[in-house]
This record gives structure tokens, sequence and C-alpha cells, in this order.
């Protein structure tokens, strides 16, 4: 599990470079992920790491993808839809990813969908990542992690489940196996619904 400061030096000092921010938030997820290791802690299996949430409605996003055109969550409404907030510097965010690319293909012709929100990183980064793990559902840019602060999300990945009426269900921090019997299960009892 990767952590985001919730003071994010953005917000502080307006002069200060993405490309110092990112570094910073590079440097708190590794000093975390150390702090983690020497702990004898690892990511979680499976779905443990998953718990419901209050029920509520999710929050905007409203995001351009890869080729610019702007993705909305308000026209999946009808759909179970998978937000995840990742990084390409993020190992379990990485590790991840082919899990719901394959939850994706398992769900061919439902209701649902998967959407991959990059937080505060480089195009260039997400395209260099896209093509060892090429994935087929949208990348999103959260250019300045507005919507991860929006959406409450301090670790990287975070991912929600959000049901057919938009409302947020459940809530991961950390790397899940989404291709996994329970992950499944947990989809279609949404779909259902």
């Amino acid at each position: 599990m990767s952590v985001i400061g919730k003071t994010r030096t953005a917000k502080t000092n307006s002069t200060q470079t993405r490309a110092n921010r990112s570094s910073g938030v590079k440097r708190h997820m590794t000093e975390f992920a150390l702090a983690l290791t020497l702990l004898g802690v690892s990511a979680p299996p499976a779905l443990a790491g998953l718990r419901p949430v209050e029920t509520r409605v999710a929050s905007s996003l409203r995001l351009a993808d890869r080729s610019g055109s702007v993705v909305d969550l308000q026209s999946l409404k009808g759909q179970v839809v998978l937000v995840n907030f990742w990084a390409t510097y993020c190992r379990p965010c990485r590790e991840e990813m082919p899990s719901m690319e394959k939850l994706k293909a398992r769900m061919k012709g439902k209701a649902f969908s998967v959407l991959a929100v990059d937080v505060e990183e480089d195009e260039a980064d997400v395209s260099r990542f896209l093509k060892q793990v090429p994935v087929t559902f949208p990348i999103l840019f959260d250019r300045d992690g507005a919507t991860m602060d929006a959406w409450k999300g301090f670790a990287l990945p975070t991912t929600y489940l959000i049901d057919k009426q938009g409302r947020a269900r459940y809530v991961a921090v950390g790397g899940l196996d989404w291709n996994g019997d329970a992950a499944v299960k947990l989809v279609e009892q949404l779909l259902k619904e």
C-alpha cells in the first residue's frame, strides 16, 4: 500500500512544479513502503482489504482519458463501476492492474465498467507502463490530485465499487486480486441489485 500525504504542497505553494510534487509523493510512498517492509506487513491477499462504506452517492468524477475525451461517472449510471486510483510508481497498483483487466473480461456483456484514474503523473510515464501492461478499460488523468482528494483517498491504490444507482458501496485500500472468485461474486451481487 502506498500513502499520499493529505497536505499537498501544491495547495500551499502554487509556484512549486508538478514534477517536484510528484517526486515528493514518490519519496513519501517509498518511505511508507520501507516502514511496512521493516514491520513485516505485506499487501492483503484476495479481497481481505475490501470493506463496505456507508452507502452514499459517489463523488463527482469527470476526467479526460488518454485520447482527451472526457469520461463522466454519471454517464455510467445503471452499471456497476470499479473506480481505481493508481500510479505507475506504485508497486501494488501495477500488480493489481492485470487482475482488473481479467475481471473486466469475465464481466463482458454485463453492465460493468472499470475506470482507472492515474493520480498526478505525466502521460508519457503512463504510456510506457501501458506498453508493458496493456488494458482495454479507460485510463483517466487526475493531474492535480483534486479528484482523489474529493473521493477522500489517501493511499494508492484505492478502489471503489460503485453500484448501478451511482452509490459508493465498497472501498479497498491496497492492491487486491480483482479476478478472484470473491471479487467476481461481489460484482455479480451488485449487478443483481
